[in-house]
């Protein structure tokens, strides 16, 4: 990608970073009690709310259709992921405790469908798949730390992360989110597995180009020492969309 304008305006304001924060205490004087701090809303540097669609431009076979048996291209599974992979049975996936397996927090995203994110509170990014019918809670500052977790999207930690538009080259801040406490799933429908002690940590960026258009860049990082050699990285492309047009909730299956 080519240096521009818009690259250029990061270096030009990094000084100012270094200007405001004595500017701001001149400001309130010296004697004056610092206020709280803002909430994650307040002082979010980009806004990802709204709906987005996929965009299936790469590993069209394991994200539209079910991969056969023994197919785990990509995936750095270690003998035991291996040998658990082997023993998927898909007679066995109809059982309706188990259709949801392939819908958990380090799967989600890479599924096709529709994404609407909205505020639920101040300090809580609400993330909703139609694809299963799934919702994730984004939980800012440790208001989510409490929680128990054990279901498929279990507890995500976020926080603004402001190196991540410099790692994708879009200027402004991104969002970093580390999930845990996840019940244990399919990377894929084909019974690629992840245990429930998998730390699934994501960067989400938006780029907005010159014609209007934005996008939602999903970078997604499974670590799983139990079933993985080395972490599964994918990047995932969503669409912007004006409206809610498209949206179809659906629930979770294990055959498409």
């Amino acid at each position: 990608m080519k240096f521009t304008l818009r690259h250029a305006a990061l270096f030009v304001c990094a000084p100012l970073s270094l200007v405001l924060p004595f500017g701001a205490y001149a400001q309130g004087g010296r004697g004056a009690a610092p206020g709280p701090p803002p909430t994650a809303k307040a002082a979010a540097p980009t806004d990802f709310t709204g709906y987005w669609v996929a965009l299936v431009t790469e590993d069209w076979v394991y994200r539209m259709v079910v991969p056969r048996k023994g197919d785990y291209a990509a995936v750095p599974l270690n003998p035991e992921g291996r040998r658990v992979a082997g023993m998927w049975d898909p007679a066995k996936e109809n059982d309706p405790d188990e259709q949801c397996k392939a819908y958990g927090a380090p799967s989600i995203m890479r599924l096709p469908g529709r994404v609407h994110i909205t505020w639920a509170d101040d300090n809580t990014l609400k993330v909703e798949k139609d694809s299963g019918t799934q919702t994730r809670m984004f939980h800012f500052g440790g208001t989510g730390a409490n929680l128990a977790g054990g279901d498929w999207q279990g507890v995500s930690a976020a926080n603004w992360d402001m190196q991540a538009g410099a790692r994708a080259l879009v200027p402004g801040g991104g969002l970093r989110v580390v999930t845990t406490k996840i019940r244990p799933g399919y990377l894929r429908k084909n019974g690629v597995p992840y245990s429930g002690n998998a730390v699934v940590t994501e960067y989400y960026d938006r780029l907005d180009e010159p014609d209007g258009q934005s996008y939602l860049i999903v970078e997604t990082i499974v670590e799983d020492p139990m079933y993985l050699n080395q972490p599964f990285i994918t990047s995932t492309h969503f669409k912007k969309q004006a409206d809610a047009t498209g949206w179809n909730p659906t629930a979770c299956t294990a055959s498409e």
